[in-house]
């Protein structure tokens, strides 16, 4: 049996606490440095691009290591984290000076990608969620925090694909579900939406912060918060009094969509680059903090289906629309206003700084300006829950004005953060401190006088505290005995006295005690903020909402949108003159062609048809966003809009496949339609947008017509239905409730021109070629393209020379043509034997002997008919 490796006394110790946490890298404190060993090192060395050195080089096992200073460790695990990674960063929880044998060393927090508090990877506008997943049979709960503003939300679905859609609506980055469960759930995450996939460590999830769950009715919840709130305590090891109650919420109370929607109609993300540019929350985006952008975002992603909610939100867009001034005003103070959610937060994980609370003084400074603004406003009492909500916290900005300094430096520890006249025995150390180095001043100057040395000086560093310095050229100058020797440089004379000895002793007791009495107050006082962090969360909801509402009257200003007028009553939808917001902000309102919608009672399906690229996908992407922008309370970009509040909305634009999920793109959108008929009801919006064209013509035209029948049937949704199947034109004959639309096209010359406008009735032709032309496509090309396309028609005119081509189904036509197309219906028996025999071949297992045998056989048999 191989001996064990003996370690020293500290590798033991790191292997003890690496043992603990296998799941993160370990860094681990050894002086002014961070160092890694053994497999942590190789991987870090790598992923950091950082020399791999080793311990112990003489001895036969080398333990690979590698390090990085203290002080710039934040930039390297922000990097880990960012790459999906966890880090557990222990250290040093006892004086070097004091310990008796081995420092003692602990992990003092581990950061994983849905714990991290202040890093490059979290942005200003977006939240940094972490969640977790259970199974509550029948359903499944899923509870989800960002831990830099304390907010923590639960809610149950009843299907996994429903959980996702939730996971990827609030961008999550990291999800705890435990290790056996949910396992096709756990690689989807990890694998498609590039989620961290985390386990709790034991089973019974226990915590501290059980009374943030007492306004949870349903306590079969309670699993899944748990499991979020254990895994929390566990890895961060501090307080987290800045977590808010839990709320709960049913995702049944906000306009539903899932992530096919979101990605097809750019809401967040553009297809193009996988930037914010060109989204929708790009164009409405006006606001002016940090916590309004987050607001705006949530909102985005949760529109209203409550009329009175979405009104009461209308109302305050139009009065500040209708208050020009002091909506600018309104603007001028936002724009003062730090981001209240994350200092609170920060205060309450001990990481805030005395400049971040200087930041919140001078934020709670704008408070009182923000409540004068939305007085001047409140004229018909709309603005009241709010004028409750603004909350100055005076106490709050009183102490922070009387304990820190106004410009204090980035460490907390150096001294110079708490202003004078805030404690008197500090002012003490602070006097002594300016008196001792107006004594220095002085002595220099007497020494400089008596000694008749013009470049003597009184020095300080670190190792040799004060000196008296003198140059090599002027030492000769010097009395003897009048100093005594400190320290030899090359070009000049260190010297010191017993007065200045004294001086030193006084002057740096002072700068030390003062600056631990200084740590030791800012303490307190970010200790008395911390108290009111209830408050502040509160203060920084409101300002955030407020903030949300003027980037949408802004947005409406600028780009002439119209208040939406919505009805209970009544499906029917009417559009004047609607637009794209994004495409007519990238266009230009002069060039963007606008179009009407009209869905009454009687008409629940349009079936568009035109040319590619005339605009049949902008057009049913417009209808969608002002949907959405309606529900979510802002005005919407039409000459007038009337709209039903609308459940679900589902879309099928675009073509996309998923390889990493082994799936066409005729499967993706196979799934797409699926889901919208599964879960549509007779309030939901339906896109479907060339259904069918990932398949065979004739399977796509009979799923089409299917679809459409289904729709039309048994779901009565309000549905836009774009098609290049002109044959299924003559569905508007037998389906009341469908009609014919079309982009209009006009050909000038043998060119193409897009007139981009809606028009009733069936396109006459796809004009097919015609785009190619314009693509630029070779002449002799698209010449017998043309020669093509004209022997077809004419044999599809052939089908319909004894029918009422109007009266034919889409599936009769299919029918005939596959009739015309069958090339074998008048073989010979002798021909349909070998046609069988060649079926029963084993190609792979035929050698070229047999084969030509075979093939013999066969054309013996035909020639023998």
């Amino acid at each position: 049996m191989p001996q064990k490796t003996k370690h020293t006394p500290m590798m033991e110790q790191y292997l003890s606490i690496k043992k603990q946490y296998p799941y993160a890298f370990l860094f681990y404190r050894l002086g002014d440095f961070y160092e890694l060993f053994f497999d942590d090192a190789v991987k870090v060395a790598r992923l950091l691009e950082l020399t791999l050195t080793s311990r112990n080089k003489n001895a036969e096992e080398q333990i690979p290591m590698c390090g990085v200073p203290h002080h710039s460790a934040k930039g390297y695990i922000d990097t880990l984290i960012e790459m999906g990674y966890k880090v557990a960063i222990c250290e040093q929880v006892e004086d070097p000076k004091q310990a008796k044998g081995m420092v003692k060393r602990e992990v003092v927090q581990v950061v994983t990608p849905g714990t991290v508090m202040q890093s490059k990877t979290v942005e200003a506008k977006e939240n940094n969620y972490i969640a977790a997943v259970a199974s509550l049979h029948p359903h499944i709960g899923l509870s989800y925090a960002d831990l830099t503003t304390g907010e923590i939300k639960v809610t149950e679905v009843e299907s996994l694909q429903e959980a996702v859609n939730e996971l990827v609506s609030i961008q999550c980055k990291e999800v705890i579900i435990e290790a056996g469960e949910f396992l096709d759930l756990q690689e989807t995450l990890a694998q498609h939406y590039n989620m961290s996939v985390s386990h709790p460590s034991s089973d019974d999830h226990q915590h501290p912060l059980s009374s943030l769950t007492e306004s949870i009715q349903d306590r079969s919840l309670i699993r899944v918060i748990d499991l979020l709130l254990a895994y929390l305590s566990e890895t961060q090891m501090r307080s987290l009094d800045h977590l808010q109650e839990v709320q709960f919420y049913e995702t049944r109370n906000f306009l539903l969509y899932g992530q096919d929607a979101r990605r097809n109609l750019e809401l967040t993300t553009s297809l193009r680059d996988g930037s914010k540019k060109g989204t929708l929350l790009w164009l409405m985006d006006e606001t002016q903090t940090a916590m309004g952008g987050r607001m705006l975002r949530s909102w985005l992603e949760k529109p209203l289906i409550r009329k009175k909610q979405i009104e009461e939100r209308l109302d305050k867009v139009e009065g500040l629309l209708n208050h020009f001034f002091e909506r600018n005003d309104l603007v001028e103070v936002l724009k003062n206003i730090y981001d209240l959610e994350r200092l609170a937060g920060r205060v309450a994980f001990g990481t805030v700084n005395a400049r971040d609370l200087i930041q919140l003084k001078q934020s709670l400074d704008q408070i009182p300006h923000v409540t004068d603004i939305i007085d001047r406003l409140n004229a018909e009492k709309i603005w009241d829950s709010y004028l409750n909500q603004l909350d100055p916290i005076n106490d709050v900005r009183d102490l922070i004005e009387q304990a820190i300094d106004e410009d204090p430096p980035i460490s907390v520890t150096d001294g110079e953060i708490i202003r004078r006249g805030y404690h008197e025995q500090l002012d003490k150390y602070k006097e002594a401190m300016t008196n001792g180095k107006r004594w220095m001043a002085e002595l220099e100057q007497q020494e400089r006088e008596a000694t008749g040395i013009k470049n003597l000086k009184i020095g300080f560093n670190k190792v040799f505290g004060y000196y008296i310095e003198v140059s090599k050229g002027n030492v000769s100058k010097l009395q003897e005995g009048r100093y005594e020797r400190k320290q030899t440089l090359t070009n000049a004379e260190r010297y010191s006295t017993p007065e200045l000895k004294e001086k030193e002793a006084l002057i740096l007791e002072a700068e030390e005690k003062s600056k631990n009495l200084e740590y030791d107050l800012f303490v307190g006082v970010r200790q008395m903020v911390k108290e009111e962090i209830d408050r502040l969360q509160k203060l920084a909801r409101a300002v955030a909402e407020i903030d949300v509402l003027q980037s949408f009257a802004a947005v409406s200003e600028e780009y002439n949108y119209v208040r939406p007028k919505f009805s209970v009553d009544s499906q029917d939808i009417h559009i004047k003159n609607g637009r794209h917001p994004v495409v007519e902000k990238v266009m230009g309102e002069q060039s963007y062609v606008p179009n009407d919608v009209d869905l009454t009672k009687e008409t629940s399906v349009l079936l568009i048809t035109g040319p590619n690229m005339s605009g049949k996908s902008t057009f049913m992407r417009q209808l969608a966003l002002s949907v959405i922008m309606a529900q979510m309370g802002c005005f919407v970009p039409a000459e007038s809009a009337s709209l039903p509040v609308f459940d679900r909305l589902f879309t099928r634009i675009g073509a996309m496949d998923d390889l990493i999920g082994g799936q066409s793109t005729f499967m993706v959108e196979m799934n797409e339609t699926n889901q919208a008929l599964q879960h549509a009801t007779e309030n939901s919006l339906l896109l479907f947008d060339e259904i069918g064209r990932g398949t065979a013509t004739y399977d796509g035209m009979a799923l089409a017509e299917a679809i459409i029948e289904y729709v039309h049937d048994k779901i009565r949704a309000k549905t836009l239905f774009s098609t290049h199947y002109h044959e299924l034109t003559v569905l508007e004959e037998r389906l009341q409730g469908l009609k014919n639309v079309h982009v209009g096209a006009v050909e000038e010359e043998g060119n193409l021109v897009f007139l981009h406008k809606m028009m009733e009735g069936p396109a006459d032709k796809s004009y097919g070629v015609q785009v190619a032309r314009l693509a630029g496509l070779p002449d002799s090309l698209l010449d017998r393209a043309g020669h093509i396309l004209s022997d077809l028609e004419q044999k599809e005119d052939h089908l319909f020379e004894d029918k009422d081509e109007q009266s034919v189904s889409v599936k009769e036509i299919s029918q005939m043509k596959q009739e015309q197309l069958n090339l074998f219906d008048d073989l010979t028996t002798n021909e349909k034997d070998v046609i069988s025999a060649l079926q029963k071949v084993n190609v792979l297992n035929t050698t070229p002997i047999e084969a030509l045998q075979l093939l013999s056989q066969l054309q013996d048999k035909i020639e023998n008919r």
